[in-house]
């Protein structure tokens, strides 16, 4: 199965300071169709003006992972944990048994990133913060990990939960591949660009919802970055 949710049919608000569209159910936003996607549970469009942000806030027992599209987050956390997460980068955070978060975008541009939630394996646990550089040359042409809860992937970013978070860029006419098995639930939103999987086109911002398919076979319809969660 190939959903397509266009970008123009997310729930979102406008807040001023930050404008949210969201593929899933998320504040007051809800649509029993779109809870969740396997082990998936949100998955914000959030463009943050400049030097402003969301200040102090309690998580517990989720996986939360920022892919930052355009600008830079600094985050800083009630475990001592302080970062900026520029463009192309991506941090994590495993909220465990609960832990207090900012995340601010202290740049003069606006700032757009993608806030990713999945459900652990597991509630409880010491919570946990990282970031790391993904450059977009070594994932060009290819889907590179860049979060993942399996210990195979040595290279990708920690998370404690039965799925991988991957990104590629594709130039225009290029083809990248990803063995999802049928059993587990895919979710690809192109950052940039446009693309085909199965007929179905995908312009930036769109989601597909992808189930019950081996293989994922994505085209670049015009150079393109996309994200990708593989979940159980």
């Amino acid at each position: 199965m190939i959903e397509l949710r266009p970008f123009n049919s997310l729930g979102g608000a406008n807040h001023g300071w930050l404008n949210a569209k969201h593929h899933f159910s998320f504040a007051d936003y809800y649509d029993a169709k779109r809870e969740q996607w396997g082990a998936l549970r949100v998955w914000n469009d959030d463009e943050i003006a400049a030097n402003s942000g969301f200040p102090p806030h309690p998580h517990a027992n989720m996986e939360i992972i920022t892919y930052v599209r355009e600008g830079a987050i600094t985050h800083q956390d009630s475990l001592g944990n302080k970062g900026r997460t520029a463009a192309g980068d991506v941090q994590v955070m495993s909220a465990g048994t609960g832990v207090r978060h900012s995340e601010y975008n202290l740049e003069t541009e606006l700032t757009r990133i993608f806030q990713i939630w999945i459900l652990p394996r597991e509630r409880g646990g010491a919570p946990a913060w990282g970031a790391k550089p993904f450059p977009k040359t070594d994932r060009s042409g290819r889907f590179v990990t860049l979060a993942s809860g399996f210990a195979d992937d040595t290279d990708a970013l920690p998370i404690r939960a039965d799925a991988r978070v991957l990104g590629a860029t594709l130039k225009a006419g290029e083809t990248a591949e990803y063995k999802l098995g049928k059993a587990r639930h895919g979710y690809l939103v192109p950052a940039k660009g446009a693309v085909d999987i199965g007929g179905v086109r995908v312009n930036a911002r769109d989601g597909v919802a992808i189930s019950d398919l081996d293989v994922i076979t994505v085209t670049a319809l015009e150079e393109s970055e996309i994200v990708l969660v593989d979940s159980l």
